[in-house]
Formats: C-alpha cells, sequence, structure tokens
C-alpha cells in the first residue's frame, strides 16, 4: 500500500498548469531571461527550489509570458522582485489555447483585395502597392506598384509581402 501512495505522489508532481503573467509591452524577453537565471540560481544554491519547467513568450500577444508550473504559488515566487512584472497572474491557460497561440498563420490568410503592402524579398524588395488579385491555389499576389510613373502590376508569392494597412 505504501508503494501506491508513492505513485500517486509521482503523479502529481508530474501534473503541471500554464499562467498567463501580464509584463511591460515590449519588455516580454527580459522577463523571461530574468526568470530564467532566477530559476536557474535556486537550483544551485542551497534556499528554496523554484520549480519552473517552461518559460513561453508569444510571438502575437504583447504585454504577457506564459509560465508552466506545478502550482500558482511557484509563479508568485517567479516573479517575485522581478522590475518589469505588472500584477499577479491573469490565469490559467489550457494547453489547446497555448497551441493556437503559436501555431503560425499564413501569411495569405491575412492579405485581402485592396490592402496596402510592402514587398520584402526579391527583386522589387522595399516597394510599395496595392493588391489587385489574390490566387490561394499557387499562393501568388497580383500587386500594383504604387510608387512607379507609369501603372506597373507584378505577380509575386505570398511570403515576399508584408501588409501594411487596409485601403
Amino acid at each position: 500500500m505504501s508503494t501506491q501512495g508513492e505513485g500517486e505522489k509521482t503523479e502529481k508532481k508530474g501534473v503541471t498548469q500554464l499562467f498567463a503573467m501580464r509584463t511591460t509591452g515590449g519588455q516580454e524577453g527580459n522577463v523571461a531571461l530574468m526568470i530564467e537565471m532566477l530559476v536557474e540560481s535556486s537550483k544551485t544554491s542551497g534556499g528554496r527550489k523554484i520549480d519552473v519547467r517552461a518559460i513561453v513568450v508569444p510571438p502575437g500577444i504583447k504585454g504577457y509570458i506564459i509560465l508552466e508550473v506545478p502550482s500558482l504559488h511557484m509563479v508568485y515566487q517567479a516573479v517575485k522582485d522581478i522590475k518589469h512584472v505588472k500584477g499577479k497572474a491573469a490565469g490559467a491557460v489550457s494547453f489547446k489555447d497555448l497551441e493556437v497561440m503559436l501555431k503560425p498563420v499564413p501569411i495569405i490568410e491575412e492579405l485581402k483585395e485592396k490592402m496596402i503592402v510592402e514587398i520584402i524579398a526579391g527583386p522589387f524588395r522595399g516597394l510599395r502597392g496595392t493588391i489587385q488579385s489574390i490566387d490561394r491555389s499557387r499562393m501568388e499576389v497580383t500587386v500594383a506598384i504604387v510608387e512607379s510613373q507609369f501603372p506597373m502590376n507584378i505577380t509575386v508569392p505570398a511570403e515576399y509581402l508584408k501588409p501594411l494597412k487596409q485601403q
């Protein structure tokens, strides 16, 4: 019976939760590095160990980091006295929500006709234009160059474009 109790303890030890922490916008990377240094120093020092399994800085979300920890009190220990942390844990995040945040969205899904874009690769790099048509099957976009002296339409791969604004 004692071995069963030990097995239950190891199962609970492996369970983790994800918590979102609010930070100063643009300082997510710095906060993540400071938490990492604090966790590493707690492992080597004789003091209390801080158990943070993962630190995620979601690319599309400004002002938040996500910590994977066994319990909420570990979050507070990890962010104690760190400069750019803005308040308490915003709440638990499910693994499915995290997966949606980290899954990259194809650029062609963001593009719409009449949108102003900048060409970021290829021979026309640096030029701006307006999208005339989108061929989703071939992943190509026809762009009317705004900066040319005469009307010029070019077809470029969707990966070569960066959306600037909707017109």
